[in-house]
Order: structure tokens, then C-alpha cells, then sequence
């Protein structure tokens, strides 16, 4: 469920793509001075678009600074120095990832060494931001009760996810969060969700793991599945992008909004287009 949230590149201008490395670099260090270095393994492409979305809705100025960091020692790169967001962001990160091993794990998969890497991190993170990680522990409780209840509209079993990117929102903004910003992150925590269901489709069916796709429309190949319903789930998709874009257009932001408005109104698109052609998942540079 990580790493789908990302820009689409031949549009973004440059100061906007090393804005984008240098919180990214930034959010680095954050995990590490929140949850430990360990956990600074786990970063994703996600909580750095959050980073950048959050520190621009809450007035957040982001202080870019040349440092070296044991991943690079000799030459320094810009990277966002490390501030109280910045850090709880890195907290986030760390809780979601180790819940994703842990179901992962319930799933059959492999991930019970790589997620006591993050064992240590996941307490600090957790004694330190104690409702932080009750609210998403709370809505990871109920996506698990949704889909072990075998719900077969993807749209009901994406809501526990979507109302958790909700609550997340309005945990960060505080007296900012709007109707807007709640329409924003509940679209973006369902999209999250069904784009990596709809990915993962043929792998579930194989392994025999919930899926809201294959439940809906039968087992079937991914190609067989967009021939013959690509319509119906490309209006759910399409009824996702309108309200982000609702939304979108509703929120004032402090600073410049071009990286966020990248990633939403181009970024997203295109990877949906992606999994819906079955490509595989290209990296990201974050190189500089």
C-alpha cells in the first residue's frame, strides 16, 4: 500500500523537484531523531508527499539546509531541516510500515525479520505520539473487522483507510482542517487503497488474500478484468479525481502549491493508468 503517491516528473519544475529531495532527505533524518536509525529504512514516497502537503497547509515554512549524512559523507546535499512536523510525519511513517509487515505477516508473506527492524522504532514512535498511534491503530482495527468480513464493494471496504487519511489530516492541521482539507485526505486514503487492491489483484487471487476486486467481479486475469469492467471501476477512479480536484481548488495554501498540485492532479492519474495497463512500478529518483 506504499508508494503510489508519487509526481510526474516532465511537469514539475525544477525548483519544485529539489524541493521534493530535499524533504525527502529531510524526512530521513526525522525518523531517525524520532524513532531511531533503523527505521529510516522504511521511508516512502507517501509520507514524503504528506510532508510537503502538510508543512504547505499548516504554514510550515521548510528551511533547506547543505548537509552530509552517513548515506552520503563526502558530498553534502540541500536537505529540510528537521522540525516538529517533520518529525511526527517520521513517526507515521514508521507506525504504518510496521502495521503493513504485520499484515503482510497475517497474509502468509514473508516480513517477521524485516519488521524487528523496525521493532524498536515502533515503540518510540508510539510512546512518544501515543494518540497518533491510537488513531491509526483504531482504523487499521477496523479495516481489518471490514475485511474479514469479506466486503465485496471495493468502495465499502476502502472506507476504514479513507476515514483514516481523514482523521490524520485533521490530527496534523488541527484549527486549519476544513471540510476541504477532509474531502482531500478521505479521497486520497480510499484512492491508496484501491489502486494498490487493483495491483495486487492477480497476486491475491494466487495467494488466496482478501481482495474487494476479486470479490466483486470473480477471479479472472487483470487484462480479462479491465476488458470486461474496466468501465465501472475507471468511474470509481474518475469519481475520485473530481472530488480531489474539488477540494483541491477549495484549500488556500501559504506557499507554492505547484509540487502538491503535480502529484494529485498529474501524479495520481498516471499511476492509475499505469496499474490499469499492468506496467510495473518504476523507482523514483530522489538522487541529486
Amino acid at each position: 500500500m506504499f508508494g503510489y503517491v508519487r509526481y510526474d516528473l516532465p511537469n514539475l519544475h525544477v525548483k519544485d523537484v529539489m524541493l521534493y529531495k530535499a524533504l525527502y532527505c529531510g524526512l530521513c533524518r526525522s525518523i531517525g531523531a524520532s524513532c531511531g536509525q533503523m527505521a529510516r529504512s522504511g521511508l516512502t514516497y507517501d509520507t514524503t508527499f504528506l510532508s510537503a502537503l502538510l508543512h504547505n497547509m499548516t504554514g510550515t515554512d521548510v528551511v533547506v539546509e547543505r548537509r552530509g549524512c552517513f548515506g552520503h559523507t563526502v558530498r553534502k546535499k540541500p536537505m529540510a531541516k528537521i522540525d516538529p512536523l517533520s518529525e511526527e510525519l517520521g513517526a507515521l511513517n514508521t507506525i504504518l510500515i510496521y502495521y503493513k509487515l504485520t499484515d503482510d505477516i497475517a497474509d502468509g508473506g514473508r516480513g517477521k525479520a524485516k519488521r524487528i527492524w523496525f521493532r524498536k522504532g515502533f515503540k518510540r514512535a508510539k510512546k512518544r505520539y501515543p494518540a497518533l498511534a491510537e488513531l491509526v491503530e483504531r482504523y487499521l482495527i477496523e479495516q481489518e473487522k471490514t475485511e474479514k468480513g469479506l466486503a465485496a464493494s471495493p468502495d465499502m471496504a476502502a472506507e476504514p483507510s479513507a476515514c483514516m487519511m481523514q482523521a490524520v489530516s485533521d490530527h496534523f492541521l488541527g484549527e486549519k482542517a476544513s471540510p476541504a482539507t477532509q474531502g482531500l485526505f478521505y479521497c486520497l486514503g480510499k484512492w491508496i487503497y484501491l489502486i494498490d487492491a487493483l495491483d495486487d489483484f492477480e497476486k491475491d487471487i494466487k495467494k488466496k488474500n482478501y481482495n474487494p476486486f476479486v470479490l466483486s467481479y470473480g477471479p479472472a486475469t487483470r487484462e480479462t478484468l479491465i476488458k470486461e469492467h474496466g468501465e465501472e471501476i475507471g468511474f470509481l477512479f474518475d469519481t475520485l479525481f473530481y472530488s480531489m480536484r474539488e477540494n483541491l481548488a477549495k484549500i488556500e495554501f501559504p506557499f507554492n502549491r505547484d509540487l502538491t498540485d503535480n502529484v494529485i492532479l498529474r501524479g495520481i492519474p498516471l499511476e492509475t493508468e499505469r496499474v490499469f495497463r499492468g506496467e510495473p512500478r518504476r523507482e523514483m529518483s530522489v538522487k541529486i
